[in-house]
């Protein structure tokens, strides 16, 4: 969204002073918890998209078998109980009776099994899948209260996999019709009352609810790609709760008492996808050329505000493995020249990049750093839906539209190195099924992935991830920039908001005074 846009308000109004205007007019207002992201959600299907500030307009509606607690800690949702044989390979959990979907389906063991079976089957082709696929060999019933998962072999991430978007679980009957990208049917304490593309999801209380519920009465969620408009949202009141904030915006509100600044480490490593099908990115050195032309430092001051630290790794210094000690591309503009003349572009060469409006500066920076070595770079801006289309194309679909880059991020929470590195850098994980940008494939690493993910002693574990990030960093199919830290903002008078590193903001228990 560019600036204000006008919604049926006479005159000149603009759409926050709409909302304003209804806020004052609207008794029931204090009971509506507002909440404003920097894009707009991609489906209301958790298994269909793998955005964290998609997952943050689900999470109220949706429930997995296990969900994270506040101290980040595994904890029983639509499970009550769960346990595994001596190997690690068979999991069985019981389920929470008297549980329905906001449709009235039943939660069951049927559930269960064709929420699974929806992922497990290629032809379905959601966005969410292919890492379940890769572990998950079949989910089968006991009774309506047993369900038995059997893994293709150990992974010791497998229970904070079931507390992630493809795991959710969604009325079958739901799915059957086809309407879930459009209408979320979860279990969740919340229920979808509007969805208006382009402008705000309604939720509100689910009264058949089978667990305890003390958030607001209802939840809307908005979003601009503008930071002044989020600022303006949050100082004017039409905002209980901003995230991310803007860090030019920051500290001022940090130093202002009427709202909390809430910051923390992040595990959101934000990068640029090379298209490594693509000429002269197929070509390492080039791809090595622009990692020594990318001032990191400069980077995290004019753009986060200091809100951000240097991205020297795949993985965020959250995650278990980071290794602290890589520096693979320290600022070299000589050698970032001498790469490109060994590779035959002495000159330079042309080549674009795409982004969402809320990173369009990033681009911007890029494009005069990149400048210095010859690289003609096409900052290609783009609304949230089409640079998702692009961003997730095929092969052919990126050849086709000349697209060499795309600036991302991506985050797996607390969910661990695995699901951090294998849906952006394995083989098995090309877009538009994973999220594999620029179709990047290198045996070795395939093979440190699929042998970390296996190996169950934690320091034998974390050694692998150490040579698979010095495996990515040496090929380079990506310019890494800098992982960002957690910041949302909300009213002084709000309580019991709390994040999942990454970025995932949790609303529902939220208190609004």
């Amino acid at each position: 969204m560019k600036g204000f846009r006008t919604i049926g308000c006479p005159g000149r109004l603009t759409l926050l002073g709409c909302a304003l205007l209804g806020a004052l007019a609207s008794p029931a207002y204090s009971a509506t918890l507002t909440v404003m992201q920097n894009e707009a959600p991609r489906s209301m299907d958790p298994g269909n998209q793998t955005a964290t500030f998609t997952a943050t307009v689900l999470d109220p509606m949706y429930e997995g078998l296990l969900k994270m607690s506040p101290a980040l800690k595994l904890e029983p949702a639509l499970a009550t109980s769960w346990s595994s044989d001596a190997s690690g390979l068979v999991w069985t959990f019981t389920l929470r009776s008297g549980v329905t979907f906001h449709d009235g389906t039943p939660f069951n063991a049927d559930a269960v099994v064709s929420n699974f079976a929806r992922h497990l089957d290629v032809k379905r082709g959601l966005a969410a899948s292919g890492r379940l696929r890769t572990f998950i060999d079949s989910v089968t019933k006991v009774d309506d209260r047993t369900v038995v998962f059997k893994l293709k072999k150990p992974y010791p991430a497998f229970l904070n996999l079931l507390t992630t978007g493809a795991c959710l679980m969604v009325s079958p009957t739901a799915d059957k019709a086809g309407t879930l990208d459009s209408k979320a049917v979860g279990t969740g304490p919340y229920k979808m009352v509007q969805y208006k593309t382009g402008e705000y999801v309604l939720e509100e209380k689910n009264p058949g609810y089978w667990g305890k519920s003390d958030g607001p009465e209802d939840i809307k969620w908005t979003w601009s790609s503008e930071s002044s408009v989020m600022n303006m949202a949050l100082q004017a009141g039409e905002a209980d709760v901003i995230n991310p904030v803007p860090p030019q915006f920051a500290r001022m509100l940090k130093n202002n008492p009427k709202f909390v600044l809430h910051e923390s480490p992040g595990a959101s490593v934000f990068w640029v996808a090379l298209n490594t099908q693509l000429k002269p990115l197929d070509d390492v050195r080039v791809r090595q050329a622009l990692n020594f032309a990318t001032d990191r430092d400069g980077l995290v001051r004019a753009i986060m505000s200091g809100f951000a630290t240097p991205a020297n790794s795949p993985l965020a210094p959250i995650t278990p493995g980071y290794d602290k000690s890589l520096n693979p591309y320290p600022l070299n503009i000589e050698k970032a020249k001498a790469l490109l003349k060994e590779a035959g572009y002495a000159n330079g060469f042309s080549m674009s990049i795409a982004v969402q409006g809320a990173d369009a500066r990033i681009g911007q920076v890029l494009q005069s750093m990149w400048a210095k070595i010859g690289v003609k770079l096409d900052v290609r801006q783009m609304e949230s839906g089409v640079w998702t289309k692009a961003a997730f194309a095929d092969p052919a679909g990126k050849k086709a539209d000349g697209t060499g880059a795309i600036l991302a991020s991506w985050s797996s929470g607390v969910s661990g190195a695995d699901l951090q590195l294998r849906p952006l850098y394995y083989s098995g994980s090309f877009a538009p099924t994973g999220a594999n940008l620029g179709f990047f494939s290198d045996a070795k690493l395939d093979k440190l992935l699929d042998t970390a993910a296996s190996t169950l002693d934690e320091n034998a574990r974390n050694q692998l991830y150490v040579q698979a990030q010095q495996e990515i960093n040496l090929q380079a199919p990506q310019v890494l920039l800098y992982y960002q830290n957690d910041l949302y903002a909300t009213g002084a008078n709000i309580s019991n908001v709390w994040m999942i590193p990454g970025g995932n903001v949790i609303v529902k228990d939220a208190h609004k005074q």
